[in-house]
């Protein structure tokens, strides 16, 4: 525990009036888009990352300022083949007061593959035992060359204090942890409302040094709108906007004194379109518009200042700087041309069509983006329809393909900073109906691409793996690439968040800039 924390905690402990403490606890507000999930075996978007690196840990961590990844529960690991040993820290405690053990991280990885959901596809065929109280191995039933990339979502539960909460009807205890946390994370959660708010309160027993400055309670609002964030901000009365404001309001924000902070993790703008759906069914429908879409138009668009965007050109299917991605020369961009002679091929009239274009109600922007789709496909003759649907309704719809809409608008990232975890969960066949993947798409060489980008020995196999992909991608037209995202957040000049402003202390992993233990509280 730091100074100030034991002087604070004595001073709440020796109060015996109701005279304040010597010290105030601060207060750090923000605001995400409803759901959070709190259950780690469940996370997969940005709110739930944010919930899941504060109050869990993982065995490596992505390296600051770099690439590669560095010991956290772990202290290092050997690779021998397809078994790979950690050894474990003896220092670590749960939230509860229970010890970490081997035991515990077996426990972690047999509960997300039972439960299925979130991102357990990333340990298929993965077994763990414990060599020892802190020793414990990994056996893959195949090469998985991101695999310690992968560990980044393996988030540790308290195996003793789950099993105390589970029931016949509910054997992972998905109930409990669906309220409370079980972690040993630096924050712990005092309440959790997943359409409302969650409220943290910092650990005081966690085994690395958290700073004297960082907040001593976190408000992670969700849902708010611009308007009620703004006048918040402008009130001092919250601390960072989440990275969905409409980018005239961020600008504003700015002009009003606000801070820009920034996160430019692996991801991208993606409009999805349901290939399984007539006219989308085909190839050619769907390169028309891909072609059709006014990419120009789109980068304006998300322009906050001169100097500052939420996104960059996208060249290709895979973002700049990763594994296959075409160079920053081959930005994409609008050709009516192309576009004409697509639908000269494309076998349906395009007076038929009457696309269903949808857009997340959550995020405004999107709104936009809708109705320029609509003003480009109607240049082709075109008739279209825009739906808003708030997150929870889009992600029930698209569990099926005749529920799916035509054209949907998404965010991705890939979760574990290595472009398995952005492609695979979108375009492998074997993962369709999610929110990544309402495309439905089904290709035996993209399956391919995929598998051998899995297994690559060697950066350079791997390089040739995601490349095929990309082009294999553009051939197809399953999406249309809008733009590579960075995120931007307006937040008041009482937080310094240095992983989100400083490239040398930055992850290069989408939310986890949100470590509220790295951050400072300035009075």
């Amino acid at each position: 525990m730091t100074t100030k924390r034991m002087l604070l905690a004595a001073a709440l402990a020796a109060a015996t009036s109701l005279t304040s403490p010597a010290f105030a606890q601060s207060v750090l507000r923000l605001d995400e888009v409803a759901v959070g999930e709190l259950d780690p075996a469940k996370a997969s978007d940005y709110a739930d990352s944010i919930l899941m690196f504060n109050v869990y840990d993982t065995l490596v961590l992505p390296r600051q300022g770099g690439p590669g990844h560095d010991p956290h529960l772990a202290t290092a690991w050997e690779v021998d083949g397809s078994s790979y040993t950690f050894t474990l820290r003896d220092d670590v405690t749960f939230q509860s007061g229970n010890p970490l053990r081997a035991a515990d991280v077996v426990y972690s990885l047999e509960r997300m593959q039972a439960m299925g959901q979130g991102l357990s596809y990333l340990f298929s065929g993965v077994t763990a035992e414990a060599v020892s109280e802190h020793s414990v191995r990994f056996t893959l039933e195949e090469p998985y060359a991101p695999f310690v990339a992968s560990l980044v979502r393996l988030p540790i539960v308290d195996q003793m204090l789950v099993e105390e909460n589970a029931t016949g009807d509910d054997p992972w205890a998905e109930a409990f942890l669906s309220a409370n946390g079980a972690g040993t994370g630096a924050y712990m959660v005092s309440s959790h409302n997943p359409q409302s708010e969650t409220v943290m309160a910092v650990n005081d027993g966690y085994f690395l040094p958290i700073n004297d400055a960082a907040p001593d309670q976190v408000r992670l609002r969700y849902g708010l709108e611009a308007a009620t964030v703004r006048t918040l901000l402008a009130q001092g009365e919250h601390d960072i906007a989440s990275q969905w404001l409409p980018p005239e309001v961020i600008r504003a924000l700015a002009a009003d004194g606000a801070q820009l902070l920034t996160e430019s993790g692996t991801g991208a703008f993606y409009v999805k379109l349901n290939t399984t759906r007539p006219p989308l069914d085909d190839v050619n429908c769907r390169r028309a518009l891909s072609h059709a879409f006014d990419y120009g138009t789109a980068m304006q668009m998300i322009a906050i200042t001169d100097e500052i965007s939420q996104g960059s050109p996208a060249t290709g299917a895979i973002p700049v700087g990763m594994f296959g991605a075409n160079g920053p020369e081959m930005s994409l961009s609008r050709d009516m041309a192309a576009a004409e002679a697509a639908m000269e091929a494309c076998p349906y009239a395009p007076e038929d069509w009457n696309l269903e274009i949808t857009w997340i109600a959550e995020v405004p922007i999107e709104e936009r983006f809708a109705l320029l789709m609509q003003a480009n496909f109607a240049e082709l003759g075109i008739s279209s329809s825009i739906e808003t649907l708030p997150w929870a309704l889009f992600t029930e719809r698209v569990s099926t393909p005749e529920n799916t809409p035509h054209i949907s608008q998404i965010f991705v990232n890939a979760v574990t900073g290595d472009p398995d975890t952005l492609l695979y969960g979108m375009y492998h066949s074997s993962v369709p109906g999610t929110w990544q993947s309402p495309e439905y798409l089904d290709d035996a060489a993209v399956d391919a691409a995929l598998e051998a980008g899995r297994v690559g020995a060697t950066d350079a196999e791997r390089e040739a793996a995601y490349g095929q992909l990309n082009a294999r991608l553009m051939e197809l037209a399953p999406t249309i690439y809008g733009f590579d995202r960075q995120s931007v957040f307006a937040a008041s000049d009482r937080v310094r968040a240095p992983a989100l402003s400083d490239p040398d202390m930055a992850f290069g992993l989408d939310g986890m800039g949100f470590s509220f233990r790295l951050m400072e509280m300035v009075e």
